[in-house]
C-alpha cells in the first residue's frame, strides 16, 4: 500500500498531529510559554486543534501525474491508488515549569482520520474511519545553562498508546488491515532529543530556534517508523499589546520507514512550511491562537498524498 506516513506537524513539544500522516505538515509552535520560553513557575493547558486534508498526491518535488502514478502501479512500487486523508486532530498539553530552571511537557492527542484509496484492479474505493487515542509524548527541560534561562536542551519520550489494528470499513477491501503509517499509534516508543534558544531582537520582536530530533528506540510487528530533524525558526510582534502576530518557518527532514509492514518506497522526504498566524491574549491567564501552514517546498519519496495548507486553532491557559 501506498504509505500516508511523513510527520505532520505538527512540534514535539506543541501537538505535532500524532506523527500519522504523510507530508502532512512540520513542527508548529503556536504557543511560546510551552516550548520553555518563559521562566515562570505552573502550570499551562492548552488544547488544539489540527486540520490536515491530504487531498495531492506528489511525486519528488511536483505534483504527480497521471504517467508517474501508472508507471509506479506497473512495476509494483505502488499498490493503490489513494484518494484522499481527511485528518482532525484534538489535543491536550499539559505544561508544568517547577522553576526558571526545570520543566515537562505532556501532549495526549486523539485522532479522527478519513481515508479513501483504490485498490490495484478496483473499481470502486475503500473507505475507513479511524478514531482513536494517539501516542502520547512526555518530554523533560533544562533551560538553567546560563543565567538568563534563554537556552535549553530536550528530553522525553513518545509512547506506543496509539491502536494500530484498524481494518478498512467499506469497499473492496473491507476487513483488510490499513497500512500501518494510517492506524492512529506508531507501535514505538521514540527517543525525542531536542534544544531551543529565545532572545529579544527589539523591545517589540523576540524570535525563536529550536531542533527536535525523533527516533524509534523500541518497535512492534515489523514496523520502525523513519527518524525525523524538526527545524523551527520563528519571530512574534509584541508592539500591539494583545494581540500578537506570528511568522515560522517549519522545516523537517525524515527517513523512511522500515521493516516487513512498512513501505520504504513511499515514506520520508524533506518539508518546509511558512506559518502565519496570530495570539490573542483575552486575559492574564488565556490566550487563543490561529495559525496556517503554507508549503514553501515539499520532496517525497515515491507517490505520497499531501495538503495544499493546514490549518491549527486552540487555546492556552494557566492554573
Amino acid at each position: 500500500m501506498t504509505s500516508t506516513r511523513l510527520l505532520l506537524a505538527a512540534t514535539l513539544l506543541i501537538p505535532v498531529p500524532a506523527l500519522a500522516c504523510s507530508s502532512c505538515g512540520c513542527t508548529l509552535s503556536p504557543v511560546w510559554e510551552n516550548q520553555g520560553m518563559s521562566t515562570q513557575a505552573g502550570l499551562r493547558m492548552d488544547l488544539r486543534y489540527d486540520y490536515v486534508n491530504q487531498d495531492q498526491m506528489r511525486h519528488g518535488s511536483g505534483v504527480a501525474s497521471s504517467a508517474d502514478i501508472a508507471t509506479a502501479l506497473a512495476n509494483g512500487t505502488v499498490g493503490e491508488t489513494e484518494q484522499y486523508t481527511k485528518n482532525h486532530y484534538y489535543t491536550l498539553g499539559a505544561d508544568y515549569m517547577f522553576n526558571r530552571d526545570w520543566g515537562v511537557n505532556l501532549q495526549v492527542p486523539y485522532i479522527d482520520r478519513d481515508h479513501g484509496t483504490l485498490g490495484a484492479g478496483d473499481t470502486d474505493t475503500s473507505y475507513s474511519h479511524t478514531q482513536s487515542l494517539g501516542d502520547i509524548k512526555l518530554i523533560g527541560r533544562y533551560q538553567g545553562f546560563f543565567p538568563d534561562a534563554k537556552t535549553g536542551m530536550m528530553l522525553g519520550l513518545k509512547l506506543p498508546t496509539g491502536k494500530q489494528d484498524y481494518n478498512f470499513s467499506s469497499g473492496p477491501m473491507a476487513g483488510m488491515p490499513l497500512d500501518r503509517s494510517l492506524q492512529p499509534g506508531t507501535g514505538s516508543t521514540d527517543l525525542i532529543v531536542g534544544a531551543y534558544h529565545f532572545d529579544t531582537l527589539t523591545p517589540t520582536l523576540d524570535w525563536f530556534a529550536q531542533a527536535l530530533y525523533q527516533t524509534a528506540m523500541d518497535t512492534r510487528n515489523d514496523y520502525r517508523p523513519g527518524n525525523a530533524l524538526n527545524l523551527n525558526l520563528g519571530v512574534r510582534y509584541t508592539g500591539f499589546g494583545n494581540i500578537m502576530p506570528q511568522l515560522q518557518l517549519n522545516a523537517q527532514t525524515r527517513s523512511s520507514d522500515s521493516g516487513a509492514n512498512a513501505d520504504p518506497a513511499n515514506t520520508g522526504g524533506k518539508l518546509a512550511y511558512l506559518s502565519p498566524g496570530a495570539t490573542i491574549k483575552v486575559s492574564d491567564n488565556i490566550k487563543v491562537y490561529g495559525f496556517v501552514q503554507l508549503p514553501v517546498y515539499q520532496y517525497v519519496e515515491g507517490l505520497q498524498l499531501a495538503p495544499r495548507w493546514n490549518a491549527s486553532f486552540g487555546i492556552n491557559f494557566g492554573l
